[in-house]
């Protein structure tokens, strides 16, 4: 389904210089909805781009920016999360930076949605209620506290989760509970079998040792039928609500 797809690396003007950031546009002449593409805690990554050719394959124009392009991995994650908790600061900015190159691409119709994975996921969530998005494909993400007033207005939201995950045992309940009340069109599983993470496939070298401790304590582990069953879930819903 990838092949006579498109990749290139950009420079994306964002609020601390030049954000890099992985393309992958779809065979065929376009033009193409969008989709940003959001990392976990690991930053660019082999899979990260992996993920971005499978949205190009399905027709969407991917764009993955690299949020940490402006420091050390440590200090722009510490930033993130900071911005993240406060629901404002650079990283936002970033954000919507990656979202106006999309917009304004030649080959993109300006329908554009997000997905996101762990720390990602927990960007999508943040980014729903906000002007210019779609759609939100959330996976693995944190929730808000005040989750039912921040999703007022929200955009269609296709949520994953796996059901060994400690760690957000209570987000898919929640999530769905909230988005049912406030009559967001949504569609929010839960994986028994799987823990966090279960999208993405790593390599080794990619994953540091403090990461491996809590990746542990989270039950993170690639699940491929969670995620096969996860993809064709995000695609359908894209469907309906971007293409």
């Amino acid at each position: 389904m990838n092949e006579g797809r498109r990749v290139a690396e950009v420079a994306i003007p964002a609020s601390h210089g030049d954000m890099d950031a992985y393309v992958a546009m779809p065979p065929g002449a376009g033009p193409f909805p969008g989709v940003v593409v959001l990392h976990d805690a690991l930053g660019m990554s082999s899979d990260l781009r992996s993920q971005g050719d499978w949205l190009a394959g399905e027709g969407y124009l991917a764009v993955a920016p690299n949020l940490y392009y402006w420091g050390k991995r440590f200090a722009c994650l510490r930033t993130t999360m900071r911005d993240a908790m406060r629901g404002e600061g650079g990283t936002f900015s970033d954000l919507e930076a990656a979202r106006t190159w999309l917009e304004s691409h030649q080959q993109c119709t300006g329908n554009i949605g997000v997905i996101g994975f762990c720390m990602g996921g927990g960007f999508a969530v943040l980014l729903a209620p906000r002007p210019g998005w779609s759609v939100a494909s959330v996976n693995y993400g944190g929730l808000p506290n005040d989750l039912e007033s921040f999703l007022a207005g929200a955009c269609p939201i296709v949520g994953s989760y796996g059901g060994r995950d400690v760690t957000l045992r209570s987000a898919p309940g929640r999530l769905e509970s909230r988005l049912t009340r406030l009559n967001v069109a949504h569609d929010i599983k839960a994986y028994d079998d799987a823990g966090h993470a279960f999208m993405n496939d790593h390599t080794d070298d990619e994953v540091q040792r403090i990461l491996v401790v809590l990746g542990w304590l989270s039950r993170s582990e690639h699940h491929p039928e969670a995620a096969a069953d996860s993809r064709r879930r995000i695609v359908d819903f894209f469907s309906h609500h971007l293409s």
